[in-house]
């Protein structure tokens, strides 16, 4: 494979990572926001979560690989982890190391979840929602000008859009932060109830009590 080939498969297989990171984190936001329907339930929302979330790394890697080997910029592979020490276009290959650097920890902590705790993993997986602005930001500004022409910026357009649409969706709207949703399902636990009628200790009776004489009891 020549160089030339090399590099369009490194940008393809950028843009394609680009698209699929940004499903991962549109699916993520949804499932912190109990999202599902009758045709793809919260299991099944999860579920495709994980399996894009692998399809993404793939596509990473290959970018990743084939940037490497082609010989026409310089880029080893420490400039992948080390940010800003590359010495071609420092420093937007640089936010692609930050950005590669945020996945990493988000990776690592999500196979050991079972054995950290749930702050720590929920603080570092938050470091998504850094990383993805900031591969959107690489992506835009490296690439030998590629990230400026009108279908990637149209492609990146489309990503910018889904990801807010889903901030808005569902972490944004107070009516719709997992917070209150679960006041809310809370509440509606509550009113559903059966509700408890007090009971008087008081008898009651219908006709008035007549004390009976001595004889007419025994009688």
């Amino acid at each position: 494979m020549d160089s030339s080939a090399l590099w369009y498969l490194s940008r393809a297989a950028g843009v394609v990572a680009l698209v699929l990171f940004t499903a991962v984190l549109v699916l993520g936001i949804a499932t912190s926001g109990r999202a599902g329907s009758a045709v793809l339930p919260r299991a099944g929302v999860l579920r495709l979560h994980r399996s894009i979330s692998l399809s993404a790394l793939v596509f990473l890697a290959l970018h990743i690989v084939s940037a490497i080997a082609d010989g026409y910029v310089e880029l080893g592979v420490v400039d992948v982890f080390l940010p800003f020490g590359s010495a071609w276009d420092p420093f937007w290959v640089g936010l692609g190391a930050v950005a590669v650097d945020l996945l990493l920890a988000v990776t690592i902590t999500s196979l050991l979840r079972r054995h950290l705790p749930v702050r720590l993993w929920r603080g570092v997986h938050l470091a998504a929602y850094a990383m993805w602005p900031i591969a959107v930001a690489h992506g835009l500004g490296s690439a030998g000008g590629d990230g400026v022409r009108p279908w990637t910026l149209a492609v990146s357009g489309v990503c910018v859009l889904a990801v807010v649409g889903a901030l808005w969706r569902w972490r944004l709207r107070s009516d719709r932060h997992p917070d209150a949703v679960r006041r809310e399902q809370g509440r509606l636990r509550h009113d559903l109830r059966p509700a408890v009628v007090p009971v008087d200790p008081t008898p009651v009776t219908s006709t008035p009590v007549v004390p009976l004489g001595a004889g007419r009891a025994t009688r």
